[in-house]
């Protein structure tokens, strides 16, 4: 099964840094980095909200454990977004190329 899993950031320079562990690590195929996303959230009790950067990884379900761990190790905030999706459909060949890139 293939994935696309969102992380969020507090800015660019993390997020760059996350996305060269998760290429290098052959733990993603893909990553997006999108930039001014506007978070509203729940923390320690009251709404905060914060200017941070969206990663759009593109994985397998196998490496999803290691994954997170990669993350969480270089990650600055103290519980950060890991969200997995399942994709349910799309081209064969795109599906294919991320068998051929991840580990």
């Amino acid at each position: 099964m293939y994935l696309v899993v969102f992380v969020t950031c507090p800015g660019m320079k993390e997020a760059k840094k996350l996305s060269d562990v998760l290429l290098g690590e052959r733990l993603a195929a893909c990553v997006n980095i999108v930039p001014d996303l506007k978070s509203y959230f729940w923390w320690g009790g009251k709404i905060h909200d914060a200017e941070e950067v969206l990663l759009v990884v593109k994985t397998k379900q196998k490496v999803l454990r290691r994954l997170v761990r990669e993350v969480k190790r270089n990650h600055q905030y103290e519980n950060p977004e890991i969200i997995a999706l399942p994709i349910v459909g799309g081209s064969k060949e795109y599906t294919e190329w991320m068998e051929e890139e991840t580990i």
